[in-house]
């Protein structure tokens, strides 16, 4: 079978169901109740079942329901995409937890000692009662009814969660187990070197001189021509941007880095560009619009950089990543891919 939202019941049940509960999201939380009254038992049933355990149709409803919110607003106007993304919502709960049901199992299956990690765990959970809660165990297991879990509840649900940490580093995430040659990560850059093509860039220092609407029409304009005397005076830029600019990298003497044209708005990239290293600009006096407030600018160029493809030695550390997060999915994958055939799986 394949796997459904709801357990035991027929498909066009199902469509209705999963149908009323989106409809009841978009229209506001308050609403689901009429769905709840009417079919709390669907929720209740068994919607997966891996080897010796059981995933219920309401603890993939509960995945669905905190991720839901988001996707009602997003799309508040889209009742189709709405209902594509709950689907999707529900197929990634349906597969993760699977995955963890299979992991927990091959576990147990696999004769592990625990004792060391029984002790692990009561630590751990002695170390959250302490920090967040100043040692009351009392008051920890409070907030935990709270929320609708009992202390032991709670320690199965961290136990579960460190044997998938321990099994997913030994099977597939362990570094020590992935090793990526020189060659792979040459064959990578020959082949995607669109991926690390740059864009003509400046080393931009920028002095910002906001207009206040408390100020007289000018102000702004006024202060940076006076501030443009003192720099062709010889005052260096970077100095006089420490003391006189508004903008986020004052305190690094107006120094923005490297950056490429989609930095700037259209009127400063104009300027920005047609200046040669060591070259600065005038006043730039930019009148207020919806995306920046009234301001002027004083701009230098202390370096430029055509476009062009960044060397092998720059990027490698990065396409190591990436070569590493590929080789832990298709071990991952792999892994589960085995678990799954020697278990037993069935949906409802």
């Amino acid at each position: 079978m394949s796997p459904g939202f709801f357990p035991s019941i027929p498909p066009v049940k199902k469509l209705f169901c999963f149908l009323v509960l989106g409809a009841s999201l978009l229209r506001g939380w308050n609403a689901r109740a009429d769905v709840v009254t009417s079919e709390a038992t669907l929720v209740s049933g068994v919607a997966v079942v891996v080897s010796d355990s059981v995933i219920t149709a309401g603890e993939i409803n509960n995945d669905v329901e905190r991720l839901a919110p988001t996707a009602a607003q997003r799309y508040a106007d889209d009742r189709s995409r709405f209902l594509q993304e709950l689907a999707r919502f529900r197929d990634d709960s349906i597969e993760r937890r699977v995955e963890d049901k299979l992991v927990l199992h091959d576990f147990v299956s696999s004769g592990y000692l625990t004792n060391v990690l029984e002790a692990f765990i009561d630590d751990q959970i002695r170390r959250t009662i302490q920090k967040e809660h100043g040692g009351d165990r009392a008051g920890f297991i409070r907030t935990l009814e709270a929320e609708g879990m009992t202390y032991e509840m709670y320690r199965r649900t961290q136990r579960e969660q460190i044997i998938i940490g321990i099994m997913n580093y030994q099977n597939s995430s362990n570094p020590h187990k992935i090793i990526i040659s020189p060659l792979k990560i040459e064959q990578y850059y020959q082949t995607n070197k669109t991926e690390f093509k740059v864009e003509d860039e400046v080393k931009l220092r920028m002095i910002v001189i906001p207009q206040s609407a408390d100020d007289p029409p000018g102000t702004a304009k006024g202060l940076a021509e006076e501030i443009l005397a003192k720099i062709n005076s010889g005052i260096p830029f970077a100095e006089m941007a420490r003391v006189n600019s508004a903008g986020s990298q004052r305190a690094e003497g107006g120094d923005r880095g490297w950056v490429d044209r989609a930095y700037l708005t259209p009127a400063l990239r104009q300027v920005v560009f047609s200046l040669k290293p060591g070259q600065r600009s005038g006043v730039i006096d930019l009148p207020k619009t919806p995306e920046q407030p009234e301001a002027c600018y004083l701009l230098q160029v202390d370096d430029v950089r055509a476009a062009h493809v960044k060397d092998l030695k720059e990027v490698r550390a990065d396409i190591e990543r990436t070569l590493m997060l590929e080789e832990n999915r298709r071990l991952h994958k792999l892994w589960i891919e085995r678990l799954k055939k020697k278990s037993f799986i069935e949906y409802y």
